[in-house]
């Protein structure tokens, strides 16, 4: 049975309209969507209807043209990406705190036709056509119905191409690891323009019927008492949050929460144990890439070792390019991995069913663990320091609790190897200096070790190296 009729009069199947389809036979007028306060929002036929009504509203977008979404976690998401899906329009998300100028670069780079924003009091949303001087995009017949943005290892955005057979087995490969069902509630504070917040979020409750509290509050102690008042099952949350929690005094654990999914970073050993032993629940470390969706995923939780990511995810094929070191770049294969990137194609490292990530890992047992990226290697004066090395000392130091090794331009050597730490308030730089000099090697002693108390991350939680040498460059 075809899924929907394209404004053309053409009948077409789509995986994603399929599986929807089933959702709303089997979750009849359950609820779907939550607000902050446990309050309902939205029913699976509420969603229905208001996609129906979304798809009217986007009849002079032609098919296969490209539609920016900037809303935040709006309860309005999952109907827009289901009228899109009918209307066969391919859909951009954007972050709320993407800046002005990258954003104009996402949109004239992909063509966009159109951008669905918020209105002012944040309730409404608004369609807003506009024409760019560039035609619109002629694709193939593997058109996508998704372009994931992403800057990869340059600040310069691109696009990576998805069809809805590829974000099925994602959400398929997510659900089947983590035993996600519809019986759970998940907590939606990520944001869901970002891939793990689409994968973990959206598309469990359109395919699998999950239902969702949608936030847009990031404060962490109003995280934790929404988790408490929407009985929440599962919180797919990212380091700063959990870390944020264990440092609380007078919470206890949400009575509902059974499952604790941390993603977007690396999750610090020490932040692991402590919420263990403060709220006797497991944080599971989930490795994936915007490029392929899930990767890795540590079932048990207790680990508790730096940079763990568990075993492969459901489905997931994952070799090591250099089987017999010690640290290697890997191969992802599977259903989920994107077509390729946008504009322009990548063949070696993104196609075909495989992707080629530029994290760099290790062997952990019958997992694996991150020991960094080929992007973070820091050339000083021709030697190559590894900076995930470099932490792995600090981190043994006295009084530190986060460590983030970085390269700076350096005049005389290329780059100089630089730190940021989150330590207590009797740690001085020039104490940790002279312990590093005892530790390690003279080219991988930092120059600089600045001394935090919060260690700065982005609104997904990840901490940029690159964006660390910005805020401490030589002066």
């Amino acid at each position: 049975m075809p899924d929907g009729q394209d404004p053309q009069g053409m009948k077409f199947s789509d995986a994603l309209l399929s599986a929807w389809n089933k959702t709303l036979e089997r979750r009849g007028a359950a609820p779907a969507i939550f607000r902050r306060d446990g309050e309902v929002a939205r029913t699976f036929p509420a969603i229905e209807l208001e996609a129906a009504a979304f798809a009217k509203k986007l009849l002079e977008f032609p098919p296969g043209a490209v539609l920016a979404v900037q809303i935040g976690n709006h309860v309005a998401w999952p109907a827009i990406f289901l009228a899109c899906l009918r209307q066969r329009l391919v859909v951009l998300p954007l972050d709320e705190s993407i800046g002005t100028q990258e954003r104009e670069a996402a949109l004239r780079i992909c063509h966009a036709g159109g951008i669905i924003t918020v209105s002012v009091g944040g309730e409404e949303v608004e369609i807003l056509p506009f024409q760019l001087s560039l035609p619109s995009h002629r694709w193939d017949n593997t058109a996508p119905c998704l372009l994931k943005l992403t800057s990869g290892t340059t600040a310069a955005p691109r696009a990576i191409r998805f069809r809805s057979e590829q974000l099925l087995a994602d959400c398929e490969q997510i659900c089947a690891t983590m035993a996600i069902r519809e019986t759970d509630i998940n907590f939606g504070v990520i944001p869901i323009s970002h891939s793990y917040g689409f994968s973990n979020l959206l598309t469990p409750l359109i395919a699998h019927g999950v239902p969702v509290v949608l936030s847009g509050d990031r404060v962490p102690r109003a995280v934790l008492a929404d988790l408490n008042r929407s009985r929440a099952t599962v919180f797919p949350g990212t380091p700063v949050f959990y870390q944020a929690f264990c440092e609380m005094s007078d919470v206890q654990p949400p009575p509902a929460l059974r499952l604790c999914i941390s993603a977007g970073a690396p999750l610090p050993a020490a932040t692991a144990k402590k919420f263990y032993q403060r709220f006797g629940l497991a944080i599971h470390s989930f490795y994936g890439s915007s490029e392929c969706g899930g990767i890795c995923y540590d079932r048990s939780g207790k680990v508790f070792a730096d940079g763990y990511v568990g075993e492969p995810m459901e489905n997931v094929d994952v070799e090591s390019m250099e089987p017999a070191a010690k640290l290697s770049r890997i191969r992802v294969r599977g259903a989920a991995v994107a077509d390729d990137y946008y504009p322009k194609a990548d063949r070696e490292k993104l196609g075909d069913g495989l992707f080629v990530p530029d994290d760099v890992l290790a062997r952990e047992g019958i997992g694996f663990r991150i020991a960094g990226r080929t992007s973070d290697v820091i050339n000083v004066a021709g030697r190559k320091v590894n900076p995930a090395e470099v932490e792995a000392e600090l981190a043994e130091l006295p009084g530190i609790r986060q460590a983030v090794v970085f390269g700076r331009k350096s005049q005389f050597r290329n780059e100089e190897v630089a730190a940021c730490v989150v330590a207590g308030a009797d740690v001085s730089e020039s104490h940790l200096l002279r312990l590093c000099r005892k530790r390690l090697s003279g080219w991988q002693v930092p120059k600089r070790i600045f001394v935090v108390e919060k260690m700065p991350v982005n609104e997904r939680g990840k901490v940029s190296r690159r964006e660390l040498a910005r805020l401490f460059a030589e002066r």
